[in-house]
């Protein structure tokens, strides 16, 4: 095949890619549908005699329905967010680099070209972490997503079922949607069972598929809730350890302390906070109230780290130059 031919069907090939990439969140837009005419057609206004409690499953089936559909809407169709320009680095720079005769050149060069930003990951090697197909220093827990095709700011993990990463911008609404569909699921189980055994004992009629509709109901409802309580519970987990999934795996390095998995650990309470903000009205609705701004996040104990370790500013200043000599090459990169 020819150049003009591969580039002459390669918008053909990136068009179906993107259409496969939302069948599974069509998967689960048909089986919400389908578990909305089943619950609320097939058990309530089909099969369930008394109007009080047809009327009170109903009420509660719709609020959390709303809520459900809500944080999935939201985690589905919430940008990633993109890295500001003041993050990149200048093409001169990016040459310098890929020339670079030596690992601690390569540092220095990405040292002075971070200089004014607020990171403190570090690479394996030390070096400030930066990515060469986005040509970005990489901010603070910030990982380039092969999907997404871009570096993507807290990045926790991409999930086919919502067609997106979830990260700083999502990561609330994801919670809330696993919490969401789980006490849906739950609901629904919980409600339908007292018609679920009546059906299969053959105590009530129903006509033709009215029946098949409660029984699957039921399986399917049950089936997602034993997914769910898992996947929700190690989410709550890392909310309260202020962990993405990524860094529960492999460990952040930071400038000062190197691998630590409870670096971003500011205790429970003010963990939460930072996914779900300060405003308790705003915790259980899908409305976007996390803390920070995706680029920079409060460590545990860095004053009292800093204090202890530098001590005064000048010792700050000579320990500094000491153990970090490349901060004095930001005026005098060496070619």
């Amino acid at each position: 095949m020819s150049n003009y031919e591969r580039k002459k069907t390669t918008p053909c090939c990136v068009g179906c890619m993107q259409a496969i990439k939302w069948i599974p969140v069509i998967f689960i837009a048909s089986v919400i549908a389908w578990s909305y005419y089943a619950y609320v057609v097939e058990l309530c206004v089909l099969a369930i005699e008394s109007t009080f409690e047809k009327i009170a499953f109903l009420i509660f089936y719709h609020v959390i329905c709303v809520l459900f559909f809500w944080s999935y809407w939201n985690t589905v169709f919430t940008p990633v967010g993109t890295v500001p320009s003041n993050w990149r680095i200048p093409e001169s720079e990016i040459e310098r680099l890929f020339r670079a005769e030596s690992q601690e050149q390569q540092k220095r060069i990405l040292e002075y070209c971070a200089r004014d930003l607020p990171v403190t990951n570090r690479t394996l090697n030390g070096s400030v972490r930066f990515c060469d197909k986005c040509r970005i220093i990489k901010p603070d827990r910030c990982h380039h997503c092969s999907v997404c095709g871009t570096c993507v700011l807290k990045m926790d993990h991409h999930c086919p079922w919502v067609n997106n990463c979830v990260c700083f911008n999502n990561y609330k609404f994801f919670v809330l949607f696993l919490g969401y569909a789980l006490l849906y699921c739950l609901y629904v189980a919980l409600t339908s069972l007292e018609y679920f055994i009546r059906f299969w004992r053959g105590e009530l009629t129903s006509g033709g598929m009215g029946r098949f509709h409660i029984l699957f109901l039921f399986f399917v409802s049950l089936m997602f809730a034993i997914s769910l309580v898992s996947l929700f519970g190690y989410h709550i987990y890392l909310v309260l350890k202020n962990r993405t999934t990524l860094e529960a795996f492999r460990a952040p390095i930071f400038r000062v302390g190197g691998a630590d998995k409870n670096g971003f650990n500011l205790g429970k309470f003010a963990n939460f906070q930072e996914v779900f903000g300060d405003n308790w009205k705003l915790w259980f609705l899908p409305i976007y109230s996390s803390f920070g701004d995706g680029f920079s996040y409060p460590m545990r104990h860095c004053d009292e780290d800093a204090e202890s370790l530098l001590g005064n500013s000048d010792t700050r200043i000579e320990m500094e130059e000491d153990v970090f000599p490349e901060t004095r090459f930001h005026d005098s990169i060496i070619p």
